[in-house]
């Protein structure tokens, strides 16, 4: 099933896709305000029949998108976790080692953007770089998570766009600078549920820029693997339905290349994930 937000005029909703069509379940569930609160609630479990108890209401075509979860509690992105990203890494000049455990940082909500919304370059800096991602969106919150018991956390599978100010991120060895710039976090178009996905560890992944591809990998290359980050993240943190843990970036970044590559306004950036679809963003220069 894919769960997405939306807006329907100036009221903010969510809903289920049904072929070419869409659920407002935002409507028929005010129990639910948010696709957050759904995912943490008992009813998820029976997402299958109340969603064939509706009718789609809405067009896909005509959907406004939101973020999938537009206000996130916490968005946690772990860094250079795909093996071939960490080489060319390495590669270009920068004095890596895979660490003993995961390096993150957290990305506020407001740095987001929906599916085929602008992604903003903003003023003060032209190094702004494409980061193709799966994004795991948490359904069941708990502290201190097993690794056995990780997946029975996670609610689904999304895709997000990591778009990094690469010369911010530099300002200092905490890269979060570079990492939380107004309308630079691409989430999306929907939220995929496990049943769909199949093996979230052999999940191709690719990134386009104006049609060309720059980056093309598969989930096999994670280093820390995705129950291992929930395992991580939740000795930090309570992780809360809505949750949205962004898994890293293979290689092909713009930076690595010589000369470097960066997304220029008019571009369109486009992140394909299997099983999933594509997010796509057409990039601007912030007003």
């Amino acid at each position: 099933m894919k769960l997405l937000s939306f807006l329907d005029g100036n009221r903010e909703s969510w809903g289920a896709v049904v072929e070419n069509g869409v659920v407002d379940l935002g409507r028929a569930l005010p129990q639910y305000p948010t696709l957050a609160d759904f995912l943490g609630s008992d009813d998820y479990a029976r997402r299958a029949a109340i969603v064939a108890g509706h009718e789609p209401t809405l067009a896909l075509s005509d959907v406004k998108y939101l973020p999938v979860i537009p206000r996130p509690e916490k968005i946690v992105c772990a860094v250079r976790n795909y093996l071939d990203h960490h080489n060319e890494a390495v590669a270009f000049g920068m004095k890596r080692e895979i660490t003993e455990f995961p390096p993150i940082f957290l990305r506020v909500w407001r740095s987001q953007v929906a599916h085929n919304a602008p992604v903003i370059r903003p003023k003060v800096s032209d190094n702004f770089d494409w980061e193709g991602e799966l994004a795991v969106v948490i359904g069941k919150g708990g502290r201190h998570i097993s690794q056995a018991d990780a997946w029975n956390h996670v609610a689904g599978y999304s895709i997000y766009n990591d778009v990094s100010v690469r010369d911010w991120q530099r300002h200092a060895q905490q890269i979060a600078s570079g990492k939380n710039f107004v309308g630079t976090g691409p989430f999306g178009p929907w939220l995929v549920t496990p049943d769909e996905i199949g093996d979230p560890t052999k999940l191709k992944l690719e990134t386009r820029v104006n049609g060309a591809t720059v980056q093309s990998s598969d989930t096999s290359m994670l280093i820390f693997s995705i129950p291992r980050l929930i395992e991580y993240c939740s000795t930090i943190f309570d992780l809360v339905p809505g949750d949205v843990i962004a898994t890293g970036t293979p290689a092909g970044v713009g930076f690595t290349r010589k000369p470097p590559i960066f997304l220029k306004p008019g571009d369109v950036v486009e992140v394909e994930i299997e099983n999933i679809g594509v997010l796509r963003n057409p990039v601007v220069d912030e007003a």
